[in-house]
């Protein structure tokens, strides 16, 4: 009886282990689409309301970060 529980208890492990990778995924690709609009927003008002290169490099350097730390996947 003790191994069925140990089966149940490791397959339990793992669906709580893959429940954690994604949802961390999907917070990565938040804060990468986060980050890519903020990037938008900035590149709009450098061009169209008096805001600066500062600003969008900002904003670039925060999207370089992210994919730095996870990978380009949001760019496709």
């Amino acid at each position: 009886m003790s191994g069925f529980f140990d089966r149940a208890k490791e397959q339990a492990q793992r669906g709580i282990q893959q429940g954690k990778d994604k949802f961390e995924e999907v917070q990565a690709q938040r804060a990468g689409n986060d980050a890519l609009r903020k990037l938008g927003a900035a590149y709009y008002r450098k061009e169209r309301a008096g805001g600066s290169d500062e600003e969008v490099r900002r904003a670039l350097d925060a999207v370089a970060k992210h994919i730095q730390d996870n990978g380009d996947d949001l760019l496709k």
